[in-house]
């Protein structure tokens, strides 16, 4: 019952955050962006703004010693006052992991958050962002897990 309430209150606060960024406009400096996130283990980050908008969709591929995850994530995106070219960002996602760990082998999924900030630089192609990604997986052994997230390199296309 912890977890379910635990899930509620992350759904909820997800929502409330979309409804209130969902006017921002895009101010990221790029459209595509394609490189590495890194964390407890390392992936392949590759992110793209929808029409124009504050609106991104990441796709993150992580690999590590035991499994490999795949997720996607719909970010809302909103600048920071007064902070330049950085960004925070918020949004909902969803996730596939295959795992051969002492909690358990096989595929597992689960539903996702991201909130995070986004920097590009000026006068080079270069984003980098750093993020928290809380999810919750589906299945025996499974449960809430908030160690997820990372820091993002990538090299940015207009």
């Amino acid at each position: 019952m912890k977890k379910i309430c635990k899930s509620l209150f992350l759904s909820a606060f997800f929502v409330v955050s979309v409804s209130l960024v969902s006017k921002a406009q895009n101010g990221s400096g790029y459209t595509t962006a394609l490189g590495v996130k890194v964390w407890d283990g390392g992936g392949i980050s590759f992110k793209h703004f929808t029409g124009g908008s504050n609106k991104a969709i990441e796709l993150i591929g992580y690999f590590w010693n035991q499994g490999t995850r795949i997720t996607g994530l719909y970010e809302i995106h909103a600048p920071i006052s007064g902070a330049g070219n950085l960004q925070w960002y918020i949004g909902p996602g969803a996730h596939i992991g295959f795992y051969n760990t002492k909690y358990g082998d096989g595929s597992f999924a689960g539903i996702d958050g991201v909130l995070g900030l986004d920097y590009k630089f000026s006068n080079a192609p270069l984003n980098i962002s750093l993020d928290w990604q809380p999810s919750f997986e589906f299945g025996t052994n499974r449960g809430f897990y908030g160690s997820w997230g990372g820091l993002g390199i990538r090299y940015t296309f207009k």
